[in-house]
């Protein structure tokens, strides 16, 4: 049940969007919503290439995400851990606790395969896996994760729960991913502390430099978390319950101060007073220094925020995300593909996740900004993605039937779809890895072939 006693409300409509209203959602009818979801379908004519086009459409990919699922399907219980990264040089995912923030990505991303293979069949490019099998898949690999929903202890419910739950209830009606959704999405809700103005991140945080363990002295609010505020909008939406979106409103809100600098770049840990919202120290935890840009937490804020003007169409949302993605594209070097920290000395490893991340927000951009400004964030996510392909694309896999006549996948070595991604490169980080296969990086690949789709910028045939 959810976090909170208020009253569920049956679900409705399954749109995106709603109009602003003193911060909150005002909800749609199903007419309204149907006639949005015809506007996105009426951009201009695709203007992606047919090697970006080659790519992520490829069998090579949907066989990366069959083969790592094939290793528990035949197991007697769903798994309870879930793939992470592969080890720089390695070409095998290490797993990680379903406790831990990024186990939603993995079924999410096995959600955004069946996703295509239903709405765009034409661009599922394989011949394996049959639509049985990979439904039984998805809800085999979140079948563990409807038991973290309740928690009050992450922010991460966001990236933990919602790419596979939001799938699961609009594609499948799954009404156990629904519950999933709303019940996580007051658990994160209930970490909001009106006197910050934000929703905390971390109770805790331990570094070889700092270390924060008591929440009653400080109260840690990362960039990374404008990303879980698209959990309290959707849910806001489904339950027409405006105090979720509220709470996502006044986070973005107060982080437009807190976390973006006049520069435009972004810092990535604020330290709040909890008494009265004063900061006491803007840190990194993954950056190169405090007073640097991490490159994926500028990615965070400018997807963040764009998912945060599409639910609100609050214009300080809007100019927010475009002066991060401009930020973010005036360091890019040449080949588009950032290096992990924008400050950091070179050469330096690079960050494929940060990449993917960031064009997926600018896809977002160009869609809100098309019809006033010409939609000028398109061609730059699409030299992204192009630049992510060129570097950091993984050796093909394909599928293959074993002497049996079973289904199977050549992997083609690496587990991964991307390489290069650096999960923290950060001098003082407990755990420091760099340039290597992460299940993120993935997830935004195929959520971009997906989003191409929908936003009728590739030809779904």
């Amino acid at each position: 049940m959810p976090a909170s006693t208020e009253s569920i409300v049956e679900p409705g409509v399954n749109g995106i969007n709603g109009d602003h209203m003193n911060g909150v959602i005002v909800h749609e009818s199903p007419k309204s919503i149907s006639k949005l979801n015809e506007t996105t379908q009426s951009f201009a004519s695709p203007i992606v290439d047919d090697v970006l086009l080659s790519a992520l459409y490829s069998p090579s990919a949907i066989a990366k995400i069959w083969g790592v699922s094939l290793l528990e399907l035949d197991k007697a219980e769903p798994p309870t851990r879930y793939p992470e990264y592969t080890e720089p040089g390695g070409t095998r995912y290490i797993s990680s606790d379903l406790l831990f923030w990024t186990s939603g990505f993995f079924p999410g991303s096995l959600h955004l395969l069946l996703e295509r293979q239903r709405k765009w069949p034409r661009q599922f490019k394989s011949n394996s896996p049959h639509t049985l099998k990979l439904q039984y898949a998805c809800r085999w690999w979140s079948a563990s994760l409807h038991s973290q929903t309740s928690r009050t202890d992450t922010h991460d419910l966001g990236f933990m729960i919602q790419p596979w739950a939001r799938i699961g209830w609009e594609i499948e009606k799954d009404i156990s991913c629904f519950n999933s959704l709303v019940t996580a999405a007051h658990a994160l809700a209930s970490r909001f502390d009106p006197r910050v103005g934000c929703i905390r991140s971390w109770d805790t945080c331990f570094t070889k430099r700092y270390s924060f363990g008591d929440p009653g002295d400080d109260f840690l609010v990362i960039i990374d978390n404008m990303m879980n505020l698209d959990l309290l909008y959707y849910v806001s939406h489904l339950t027409h319950n405006p105090r979720l979106a509220s709470i996502a409103t006044t986070h973005a809100l107060t982080c437009l101060s807190s976390h973006i600098r006049p520069d435009n770049s972004t810092c990535h840990v604020v330290n709040f007073e909890q008494e009265d919202g004063s900061i006491k120290e803007r840190i990194t935890n993954q950056g190169f220094s405090d007073t640097s840009c991490w490159s994926r937490g500028q990615a965070w804020g400018i997807a963040g925020y764009a998912q945060a003007y599409r639910w609100t169409k609050d214009a300080r949302f809007l100019d927010a995300s475009c002066g991060l993605a401009d930020y973010f594209l005036s360091h890019l070097p040449d080949d588009c593909v950032p290096y992990w920290d924008f400050d950091a000395p070179l050469p330096g490893p690079r960050d494929t996740s940060a990449a993917l991340i960031a064009a997926y927000g600018m896809l977002l951009l160009h869609e809100a900004t098309s019809a006033e400004k010409g939609g000028r964030y398109l061609r730059p996510a699409l030299r992204i993605l192009n630049g992510v392909v060129a570097m950091s694309l993984a050796p093909e896999a394909r599928f293959v039937k074993t002497s049996r006549g079973e289904e199977a996948v050549d992997m083609g070595g690496n587990e991964t779809i991307v390489l290069n991604a650096t999960i923290n490169n950060y001098e003082f980080a407990p755990r420091r890895w760099a340039d290597h296969g992460l299940v993120y990086a993935d997830y935004y690949f195929l959520l971009i072939g997906n989003e191409l789709l929908r936003m009728g910028l590739v030809p779904a045939a």
